[in-house]
């Protein structure tokens, strides 16, 4: 039943895209991905990237990137590199699509002196909180009240249009307003603003302008130029629908079809660029490209790979109403991608070391490892083993609980395509901590069986002390400790050990010549991806996530 609603919801947008080429309205599809250049992309861009590019590509149609700059106090150049960075990253492609709301300024000035003549538009000198009170503005039970420059003569409007184009007056003393009804039911329909006057620098067009068109009116008429057949548009813009169409009706230009879908919500995070921002700015995270943040970015640096982000995609569908994703389901997609292409290698995290006592000192062979056993093709390795290892801290226990299968004194594991080991002594310093274990080793044992058909049940990951590489790890968390950080004051909710930076980790030899990006599985320890960054000259390297699959266990109890 899950699966069959989940095909459902994904199929409305492409149900109506069919009819419209079925009926003959449109001979190629056209879609647009319009984010504006303030910030960095998250994952709940992701979902419109898919959903904009995909049906572009099903239909056999195109996809325009086009970047909505209408606002210079918050769009960077820096931003527009990172999103066509992230969007190629996701294996989408605008080809020559490129395009910018600042090209079409001219135009949409033009259009908005149309509208002035026609007597649908009027220069309006309320402040910003003057609009904004509820007297002028009214409410969802009350009808608002005209401006009183509604009625000013068009010719007065257009002059102070001009004068405001001009830079004659300063900013926040006069917009331009649409002329509808300030008794509509849709407050988005209330005279609502088209150009505010703003003396700021932008990104492209540099002080040519010093006034800026609002999105609202700016969005139809960039998808008109553009020819898009169907804007689709996360579910915010449902109730601006009626303002998108009244727009394009009034000025008689080619009407698109605007269409809706959910956002997509993910509990233990937030998606508000405003929150996001106030993160990196009071550096509460490391930047933009964080691995705890929920932007491409840091998706990217944290190891997670484009197919398994569309997969997760793919999975939740296109749904119609509003609702919260587990994050579980896309730590799942991701272990389901890396399973079958990360190499599995040898990283003790906390080291402590052992000496084989039997094992002679000038020895050391290397021995062979699989790579990968979910895929045999990827081979074999060679990792050195001699006299003294590392194993993990946590995998000796001087007084072990009940089943505990790991090493202990007198008790015998096996060292994972090694031997057989028997710890027989521990070593303290004077202040009772462990610094040594003394172990012995069955020379019969290796491959993992002995002669006299002894098993054991425990099996350990190591390392060749004298051969293995130092390298710092991060062990990231959720960035928060409740699933809706944005129910209160999200900041109150941050997680302080959602990262955990380990310093003198030691791993096999093989991990030297790895590259920034490069993904492996640490065997017992979860998914890891090297960081573009190194600390003292030493690989860094990120956890991505852990091997524990809770989304796998919520499925097999459904």
């Amino acid at each position: 039943m899950a699966e069959m609603e989940r095909e459902r919801a994904k199929d409305f947008i492409r149900e109506i895209v069919t009819q419209d080429m079925e009926s003959g309205k449109h001979k190629k599809i056209i879609t647009r991905f319009p984010p504006e250049p303030n910030g960095y992309l998250h994952i709940g861009h992701a979902k419109a990237l898919s959903i904009d590019f995909g049906v572009a590509e099903e239909f056999g149609g195109v996809c325009s990137l086009r970047f909505d700059d209408t606002n210079p106090a918050k769009e960077e150049t820096e931003y527009v590199d990172a999103i066509q960075q992230d969007i190629r990253w996701m294996g989408f492609d605008w080809g020559d699509r490129l395009y910018f709301a600042s090209g079409y300024f001219e135009q949409m000035y033009e259009w908005a002196l149309q509208m002035i003549q026609k007597g649908k538009a009027y220069v309006c000198d309320l402040s910003a909180e003057e609009l904004k009170d509820c007297a002028n503005r009214g409410t969802l039970t009350q009808p608002g009240k005209d401006s009183p420059w509604r009625n000013r003569p068009v010719e007065e409007n257009l002059d102070l249009f001009r004068r405001m184009r001009e830079g004659e007056f300063q900013d926040g003393t006069r917009t331009l307003r649409a002329k509808i009804d300030m008794a509509h039911p849709n407050l988005n329909m209330r005279d609502p603003v088209m150009y505010r006057i703003l003396h700021k620098e932008h990104h492209r067009t540099g002080g040519k302008w010093c006034i800026y068109p609002m999105y609202d009116w700016a969005h139809g008429l960039e998808d008109s130029i553009e020819g898009v057949t169907h804007s689709l548009c996360s579910l915010e813009y449902e109730d601006h629908r009626p303002l998108y169409d009244w727009f394009l009706d009034e000025l008689g230009i080619y009407h698109p079809r605007q269409i809706e879908f959910a956002r997509l919500n993910l509990n233990y995070t937030v998606m508000s660029k405003r929150k996001l921002l106030e993160l990196v700015r009071e550096k509460i995270v490391d930047g933009w490209d964080d691995p705890r943040m929920p932007t491409l970015c840091g998706l990217r640096r944290r190891g997670y790979t484009p197919a398994a982000i569309r997969d997760f995609l793919d999975r939740i569908g296109v749904a119609k109403n509003n609702s919260v994703v587990d994050y579980a389901l896309l730590e799942h997609c991701l272990r389901e991608d890396l399973n079958k292409s990360a190499p599995r290698v040898m990283a003790v995290l906390k080291p402590i070391k052992v000496v084989i006592e039997n094992y002679p000192e000038d020895k050391m062979e290397m021995l062979d490892a699989e790579n990968n056993p979910e895929d045999p093709s990827a081979g074999t390795r060679k990792v050195p083993f001699s006299r003294v290892i590392y194993i993990e801290e946590d995998d000796f226990r001087e007084d072990p609980p009940k089943k505990y299968f790991r090493l202990s004194p007198g008790a015998e594991v096996r060292l994972k395509h090694a031997y057989y080991i028997k710890c027989v002594s521990v070593i303290k310093d004077g202040s009772g901590m462990i610094t040594e274990l003394r172990c012995t080793y069955d020379p019969e044992s290796r491959g993992g069986g002995t002669p006299d058909g002894r098993r054991v049940k425990g099996t350990l990951h190591w390392v060749s002390a004298g051969h293995a590489i130092s390298a710092e790890v991060n062990l990231y968390d959720n960035l928060f400790l409740v699933p809706d950080p944005d129910a209160g004051e999200y900041k109150a909710s941050l997680n302080p050990e959602s990262l955990i930076r380990l310093k003198q980790c030691m791993l096999e030899p093989g991990l030297k010549d790895a590259k920034p990006g490069d993904r492996f599985q640490f065997m017992r320890q979860g998914y890891f991806c090297v960081d573009p960054e190194r600390a003292d000259g030493k690989l860094v390297f990120n956890r991505t996530v852990q091997l524990t699959d809770t989304w796998a266990k919520i499925e097999k109890k459904g």
